[in-house]
């Protein structure tokens, strides 16, 4: 419980480095220009600006990736203002960053090996993006699409089922697109902004 609480205090300490708030700020301008390239599917839509908040979680931790992701919502409705400014929305984008900071934050201790090779950041990468589905993409949005509407109630089994089966098929790309993006991030983040040549 004690690393759980310090894991904490040491990501709100990543808000005093200008290199960590460098960092975060240009994975938001990716995590935006991602964005852009999103494609709506009716119920819901597809895109892989969850990649940006993963890293900057796994980099940052969890304080910075709540901010990240409560910033990427806001920031991506004014620059593509679309309806009405729904805080609750911002809300879960936020919950997000924090889930991918308790699963991948780099200064958490865990090693899980299999023959002699460390696979911990894989199995983190693949529980965080299956909490991010479940928690974040079917529940949360779903029920809120329901509450402002844009779901009328008659239709809410259907859009779970496109949701899941939508989710589900992703996942086929997402987690490979984690399991290469994120070794290769926070080994170029470790050299880069620490001098480091330690590998993931």
């Amino acid at each position: 419980m004690k690393s759980f609480f310090k894991m904490f205090t040491d990501s709100a300490k990543e808000f005093k480095s200008v290199k960590s708030i460098a960092a975060t700020g240009m994975l938001i301008a990716l995590s935006m220009i991602i964005e852009m390239f999103s494609v709506d599917i009716g119920y819901s839509k597809i895109n892989f600006a969850f990649i940006a908040i993963a890293v900057i979680g796994m980099l940052f931790g969890p304080a910075v990736g709540f901010g990240a992701g409560l910033i990427c919502d806001v920031v991506g409705f004014i620059v593509h203002p679309t309806g009405t400014f729904l805080p609750l929305y911002t809300l879960a984008a936020g919950l997000q960053g924090l889930i991918y900071g308790l699963c991948l934050y780099h200064k958490r201790e865990l090693k899980i090996e299999i023959g002699g090779k460390d696979i911990s950041l894989l199995i983190r990468a693949t529980v965080a993006r299956l909490l991010d589905v479940v928690i974040i993409n079917l529940l949360i949005n779903t029920k809120l699409n329901l509450h402002y509407h844009f779901i009328p109630p008659a239709a809410y089994s259907s859009a779970i089922a496109a949701r899941v089966v939508k989710n589900a098929a992703e996942l086929a790309v997402d987690l490979p697109l984690l399991y290469i993006m994120l070794p290769i991030c926070l080994v170029a983040y470790k050299r880069t902004m620490t001098g480091s040549k330690a590998n993931a």
